[in-house]
């Protein structure tokens, strides 16, 4: 059986114990199938690279209870060992209470949970900490031992061990201070991989630490595979399965899988990298080809793709660059005028707008199909019920989705310019714990714009809605890439929200 590696709360050292146990996997020649609780895009890049195959998240708000069974059945059962990765404290969910939580999940899954702790500046206080989340509920969690990090001596040590046993909870371990331990970070998470240039280095290190500090002999077998699921039925056919057929027709599938697949662009670099990977496999499923696309690289839209997909990421990190590319917004532009589907989420958004300010406070020219500027402001985070309050290119009218909002840029609505976007109803109403309800995002026929980020497998229609409006879109022109970005008649008809 499996573990769940938690803390009390986020900074513990989750994420370290999390790569120094994948590290080790692979310098045994394991292969390691690693996975993340709740709405995170960072940690799980940094785990997938060093496991060297793709974290799953697994959210239960999101995606409901039975994706997050088969999810971790089914790919968990194809490795050698499996690890998954708690998220905040262990009992932290949604608002005040352990919806969706690290010890949900536990419990959900039948996962014991390994209570990653830091130590520094405690003693026989631990146990009063650890006494106290073994035995908090609901619901109850199974705790297999603790591993201790920030551990300043071997008196503080030999005092911390002392305070475990004292209440016979096992000790499986210290993360040991390291230079190779100290993860750079910015204002939503931890570097990508692609920013660590040590990461090879970093990855060997970690492995020796955990053959030196942690003990593997009890910690191995709490990373046992589980089962398949029991009908042998793969994540995505399963989730595709669940689609209602439409008014109008029946979702596809991948039975019905044109030849060749649709290309569809998504931007993929490192202003836009935000995507659980599920995406793309679903957009394959029905029937789509997914074809990466720098803007940062100054790239026009692939020839003849039939929709782009804009996801989050770090745009204001990269909003000089990404304003000099006049192919890559002029071809964007195009494809608005086109009527090619677009999809555009939290970063992605800011790349539709007209001016974007870095964190320095100086401006940006965008792609400038929607009337707003960006700046960074107040933090906006946690779950949203979204309600759909018109049809569009994805939703329909008053159906229920769950996303997640996490951003720190805030939109400064402007007043369209001449044959612009007209003001009316948005895409949908926001609803979340401790925030008020909202009308946010855009819509149109061949829009969806928003800062909400969903995971498809929550809400397989939207891939299949995708598809089907991929399939009635008129390729983009190879000649259409030269246009500028401000050229031409802006995207209408539109709904704004904000």
């Amino acid at each position: 059986m499996s573990c769940l590696i938690a803390a009390p709360c986020s900074g513990s050292g989750k994420t370290l114990l999390s790569l120094t146990l994948a590290a080790v996997a692979r310098a045994r020649g394991e292969t390691i199938q690693p996975f993340k609780v709740g709405p995170d895009y960072l940690d799980p890049q940094l785990l997938g690279a060093v496991a060297g195959r793709p974290c799953r998240n697994l959210d239960p708000l999101l995606c409901g209870e039975e994706w997050v069974r088969r999810c971790y059945r089914w790919h968990g059962g194809r490795a050698g060992r499996v690890l998954v990765e708690g998220v905040m404290g262990l009992f932290d969910g949604r608002g005040s209470g352990s919806e969706g939580s690290s010890a949900a999940v536990a419990d959900l899954l039948g996962l014991p949970v390994v209570l990653v702790v830091e130590a520094s500046r405690q003693a026989g206080s631990l146990a009063a900490l650890v006494r106290g989340f073994r035995d908090h509920g609901p619901p109850r969690v199974a705790l297999a031992g603790v591993v201790l990090n920030r551990v300043g001596s071997d008196r503080h040590h030999r005092l911390l061990a002392e305070a475990l046993e004292a209440i016979e909870v096992p000790l499986l371990g210290v993360l040991p201070s390291h230079p190779s331990l100290e993860l750079p970070s910015r204002h939503l998470g931890l570097l990508t991989p692609g920013e660590l240039g040590d990461l090879g280095e970093r990855q060997r290190i970690w492995a020796r630490l955990a053959e030196e500090h942690l003990d593997l002999g009890r910690l191995w077998p709490l990373l046992a595979p589980p089962a398949g699921p029991p009908d042998g039925l793969d994540p995505i056919h399963w989730c595709l399965g669940q689609v209602p057929p439409e008014p109008t027709t029946a979702a596809p599938s991948a039975a019905s899988t044109p030849s060749p697949a649709l290309p569809v662009a998504i931007a993929s670099d490192a202003a836009f990298h935000f995507r659980y990977p599920e995406a793309q496999e679903l957009l394959s499923a029905c029937g789509l080809r997914p074809v990466p696309w720098s803007p940062l690289a100054d790239e026009p839209l692939p020839a003849d793709c039939r929709a782009v997909l804009l996801p989050g990421g770090y745009p204001e990190l990269h909003a000089a660059q990404l304003a000099a590319g006049r192919r890559s917004l002029g071809s964007l532009g195009a494809a608005a005028r086109a009527g090619l589907p677009i999809v555009a989420e939290c970063g992605g958004l800011l790349l539709l707008g007209r001016e974007l300010e870095d964190g320095d406070g100086n401006r940006h020219s965008m792609a400038g199909l929607l009337p707003f500027s960006a700046r960074r402001g107040g933090l906006s985070l946690g779950y949203r019920q979204a309600v759909p309050v018109a049809d569009g290119l994805l939703v329909r009218r008053g159906e229920a989705l769950s996303g997640h909002e996490f951003h720190r840029w805030q939109l400064r609505p402007q007043p369209p310019l001449a044959d612009e976007l007209a003001g009316g109803e948005g895409l949908w109403q926001l609803d979340g714990w401790g925030t008020p309800a909202r009308i946010e995002g855009w819509t149109a026929p061949s829009v969806h714009a928003t800062w909400l980020h969903l995971h498809w497998a929550g809400c397989p229609a939207i891939p299949s809605r995708l598809a089907r409006a991929a399939a009635s879109a008129v390729p983009l022109p190879r000649n259409a890439v030269s246009c500028s970005p401000l050229s031409g008649s802006p995207l209408r008809p539109m709904s704004a929200g904000a």
